[in-house]
């Protein structure tokens, strides 16, 4: 991912693919992502419907050019492995307005992302991949599968099926060395990586503490399950004028010195960090130009 293609992704909010009415609603939450689901928001007996209706969405114009703007779309998909997931790709290469980008649940190999990069290829294209970590088998290879495609711009760790998984609480304690191995993977390959939402709709300051922690464990973003957590969810992720200010000292200081590493504040820095920087500048610079 180059530094110019750094997008907010503070927060997501998921609505259901048979509900196409929600959409608008949706991407004026304030999300960073709105992620239109064909998974376990959908009956089986709904799931056709729910497809033809998200397909169409892409194709429709919403009416006001400005709803949502800086909103990052996207469709959660069933399992590649399974018979829905694979008439969901389907319908999205035999659309004439795909969606921009997909999120694939309960991966547990690089090689069926490497597949369906290859057949999106070979159909010319250009959509984008969010991977889900959340299952034992997926965990054990995450680092390989945030590695699998240039396409993937995040990861996102489900945390329910993950405890269901490794037979273990759904808490921060019971599930801190499943989101540390995740947010590993995915800071190895460059990538976003976004937390399970917090489901207690009636608890703000504790999710407010969980995001907290998320944030700290190095995590980008993290989910939500109602509108009314986006904005602090958006301030928790957002990157502080303190850490803006001094990454841009830093970014003047490297092409000031036009050399591997410099000295600031009386501590070495080397190159590596530079790429952190451009990010969080390129971050501040996005969420300014949407408020």
């Amino acid at each position: 991912m180059k530094d110019e293609d750094f997008q907010p992704r503070r927060s997501f909010i998921f609505m259901p693919g048979i509900s196409p009415e929600m959409y608008p609603k949706a991407l004026a939450t304030g999300a960073d992502i709105v992620c239109i689901d064909l998974e376990d928001a959908i009956a089986p007996h709904h799931k056709a419907d729910a497809r033809t209706k998200t397909m169409a969405l892409f194709a429709t114009p919403l009416g006001d050019p400005d709803l949502g703007t800086g909103v990052e779309r996207m469709v959660r998909i069933n399992c590649l492995r399974s018979i829905d997931g694979m008439a969901d790709i389907q319908a999205v290469i035999a659309s004439p307005s795909p969606p921009p980008a997909l999120m694939l649940p309960k991966v547990v190999s690089p090689d069926e992302v490497r597949g369906l990069d290859e057949l999106l290829s070979e159909h010319g294209l250009g959509t984008r991949l969010h991977v889900i970590i959340e299952t034992n088998a997926g965990l054990n290879a995450c680092y390989e599968i945030a590695q699998s495609s240039r396409r993937i711009d995040a990861m996102f760790f489900g945390g329910v099926d993950m405890a269901a998984e490794l037979r273990a609480g759904n808490s921060w304690e019971a599930l801190l060395y499943a989101r540390s191995r995740v947010v590993h993977a995915a800071a190895g390959a460059g990538l976003d990586v976004i937390d399970v939402p917090y489901l207690d709709l009636g608890d703000l300051p504790g999710m407010e503490v969980e995001a907290r922690a998320a944030a700290a464990l190095g995590f980008t973003g993290k989910g939500s399950i109602h509108p009314k957590q986006i904005p602090a969810l958006n301030a928790i992720f957002a990157p502080d004028p303190e850490a803006v200010a001094y990454a841009r000292r830093v970014v003047d200081a490297f092409a000031a010195a036009d050399s591997g590493l410099v000295v600031l504040d009386n501590k070495l820095i080397e190159k590596p960090v530079l790429r952190t920087m451009h990010r969080t500048l390129r971050i501040a610079e996005r969420i300014a130009a949407t408020q």
